[in-house]
């Protein structure tokens, strides 16, 4: 069943483990001894084992694939006392294996109480993992995965009926995928009941994620802390009635190093009574289903998420006095059932949401208030049926542009039904008509990609209404080109970024569609096409793949890929050629061109200025051209965060990219070079790169 290897328990257990009582088969062989502090056994699991449950026990390893561990309601104690520092060492680990379960195992006292590393199809059910690795007395930031469970490279593997309470994370997932977490307990910890990172199409049903929260009495903001973490290319993965209540926040989707989390649905869970958000999120094309948002000091927060869609939500009662009511932004110390602010609100649906007595607004949506709306709108928004009653303001708008208006209910909104704040345009309401009962379905077909004075097509012609009412469409491709049609070709006259959308409506409901389109140069790549072996770097603490991509790619036939691993968390430069022979003319050139691509996964991402440009014409004459700002932490478009950013550097500098150096009149090599805060991998990707005039 298990083999043994005993090193002597520490004084800090208040008992001695009978080592022989523990080992109850034949062909005992020796194994890895638990280095801490204070040491003591580990069991390795090797075949069906049974632990009796009149023993305590100490740490185990399950080293084989396809075998049960009945814990049979046994403990596993660990050294953990008064303090955070004596929790050490895992009650179990399962590394590499796959088919295994694990049932009624209790354990405390270990910095964690269960980790699974690289295994597929297991089975965790009935455990408790509570009372291991909790500081609520941890300030601001990170302080380790730790706590209850710890998935590392888990898949298709489920967590059923499980507790882990009174720690610092319930359950994390990293880099974990198809996974099932279903009726678990992880309420009542100190930092996260739940966090993901990089971890997608999971699902999460009937779980107990409630009072993540980590507060002292008095304090305002809850340091971060929240019931559910969602972070870092976390995507595509179901929540449905989930307890996500009483939380620092209840649901958060974190994007502290642009790396969003995407495509993930939310259907009835109860995220209330949150010390600040019930449900805050700062990522593009998440869906939020029948949730509940009542009691706290917002209901959604939703800055900086694009494309998003809400349905039959509660968001109610929030920002009240005698409740929580934390950094009221809207005038007034004004809060908002749903408010999107301080980031922008692309392509976005609320539908059917209840907002009733909110302190503030039903319904936010505001513009960059710092540049009055100059950097960015509230833009494309259909607002439909919602039930706004004994709020402030009914609807909120503020730097918002076309938003279409059908159907919504307004109860006893103290100043008034629809307030326009100031720079509100096209806005449009549509009525209602009880006999319809679907909006329209948009389809949009149609690159996402065309270069420069070249024509194309974008077709809604098989969008559709449910009772076959006849639509009507508009557009808004981006440059202040408008259109009415079904159909329309079109054709962009400069490089960049464009943020084209459609509203289709059948009378009475709309519904929309958009792209992130690109128009790019009809230039000859210099760099970034084929010549993924003429590059190096310039870091001597960091090592450099650089190879062609043929998928992840925006001119051209391919993109270079840049990945630094290990990457040193320097200035990191990237330079072609590697034999400084390239001989470019620059007579009669004025930019140096190039689109951009990152991942970063540190916390924050980049520091000082990027990217940072230097073309040199020999050993001794260099031109660099540094930007007054970090474009990459501040791009241009929030779209830019999971797409392409566009860079044309002036060669004579101006007022955004500080000139240095020589008058060149050739260039033999250049570098691109970027700096971030921390260390882990570094991907980058470069494409369509050259001179123009």
């Amino acid at each position: 069943m298990f083999r043994s290897a005993f090193a002597g328990c520490s004084r800090l257990f208040g008992f001695v483990l009978i080592l022989l009582g523990l080992v109850v088969h034949a062909g005992v062989s020796p194994a890895k001894t638990f280095a801490a502090e204070e040491s003591c056994e580990i069991l390795e699991i090797t075949q069906d084992t049974k632990l009796d449950p009149k023993k305590t026990y100490g740490s185990l390893v399950i080293r084989e694939s396809n075998i049960t561990l009945d814990g049979q309601g046994a403990w596993l104690i660990g050294p953990g006392g008064d303090t955070p520092k004596s929790f050490v060492g895992r009650a179990i680990l399962a590394e590499g294996v796959h088919n295994v379960t694990i049932r009624n195992v209790n354990a405390k006292g270990w910095e964690t109480g269960l980790v699974l590393r690289n295994c597929q199809e297991c089975l965790v059910e009935g455990c408790d993992f509570s009372k291991n690795f909790h500081d609520p007395g941890f300030g601001w930031g990170e302080n380790g995965r730790r706590g209850g469970i710890l998935l590392e490279r888990v898949s298709k593997s489920t967590l059923k009926k499980n507790r882990a309470n009174q720690v610092w994370d319930g359950c994390v997932l990293v880099d974990s995928n198809h996974n099932s977490l279903e009726e678990n307990d992880f309420s009542h910890t100190s930092n996260t009941c739940l966090k993901l990172w990089h971890s997608s199409d999971n699902t999460f049903h009937k779980n107990n994620f409630s009072y993540g929260i980590r507060k002292d009495p008095g304090e305002v903001h809850a340091r971060d802390s929240t019931s559910v973490l969602i972070e870092s290319g976390s995507n595509e993965n179901r929540f449905t009635k989930n307890d996500c209540t009483h939380g620092g926040d209840g649901i958060f989707i974190r994007v502290l190093n642009g790396w969003v989390s995407t495509g993930n649905n939310f259907e009835e869970n109860d995220c209330s009574y949150a010390n600040n958000n019930c449900v805050e999120a700062w990522s593009p094309r998440n869906t939020y289903i029948r949730n509940k948002a009542n009691h706290g000091s917002y209901g959604f927060w939703l800055g900086a998420s694009d494309q998003t869609v809400l349905i039959d939500n509660e968001a109610s009662f929030n920002g009240l006095a005698d409740g929580n009511h934390n950094s009221p932004h809207l005038p007034h110390n004004g809060h908002a059932g749903i408010v999107f602010m301080f980031g922008p609100s692309s392509h976005t649906i609320v539908r059917g949401n209840r907002c009733e007595g909110n302190n503030g607004a039903g319904i936010a949506l505001i513009g960059d208030q710092g540049s009055k709306g100059k950097k960015w709108k509230a833009f494309h928004w259909i607002i439909e049926r919602n039930h706004l009653e004994q709020n402030r303001w009914g609807i909120f708008a503020q730097h918002a542009d076309w938003i279409d208006l059908a159907g919504n209910t307004y109860v006893g909104n103290a100043d008034g039904m629809f307030h326009n704040a100031g720079n509100v345009a096209h806005v449009t309401d549509h009525g209602d008509d009880p006999q319809v009962k679907h909006p329209p379905i948009a389809k949009l077909v149609g690159p996402t990609v065309a270069r420069v004075g070249e024509p194309f097509t974008l077709d809604a012609g098989q969008s559709a209404d449910p009772a076959n009412r006849s639509l009507t469409y508009r557009w808004d491709l981006g440059d202040g080109t408008f259109a009415t049609t079904a159909r329309v070709e079109h054709t962009f006259s400069a490089p960049g970024f464009y943020r084209i959308g459609l509203t289709v409506n059948n009378g009475t409901l709309s519904d929309l569609a958009w792209r992130d389109f690109y128009v790019v140069e009809d230039l000859t790549e210099q760099a970034t096409e084929d010549s993924a072996d003429r590059w190096t770097w310039s870091d001597p603490g960091s090592k450099v793949s650089f190879t062609r991509d043929e998928r992840t790619k925006i001119a051209g036939k391919a993109s270079l890929s840049a990945l630094a691993e290990p990457y040193s968390g320097g200035r990191l430069n990237l330079v072609y050629p590697k034999t400084h022979d390239a001989a470019w003319s620059l007579e009669g050139r004025t930019h140096l061109v190039f689109w951009i691509r990152t991942l970063n996964e540190n916390i924050p991402a980049w520091q000082g200025e990027n990217p940072v440009v230097t073309l040199h014409e020999s050993a001794d004459r260099s031109l660099t051209l540094t930007p007054k700002g970090d474009f990459l932490s501040s791009p241009p478009y929030i779209e830019a965060r999971e797409g392409w950013v566009y860079f044309a550097v002036p060669l004579a500098g101006n007022d955004e990219w500080i000139r240095t150096g020589d008058d060149l009149r050739q260039v033999k090599w250049l570098s691109i070079g970027v700096d971030s805060w921390g260390a882990p991998p570094l991907r980058i990707w470069l494409d369509g790169l050259g001179l123009k005039k």
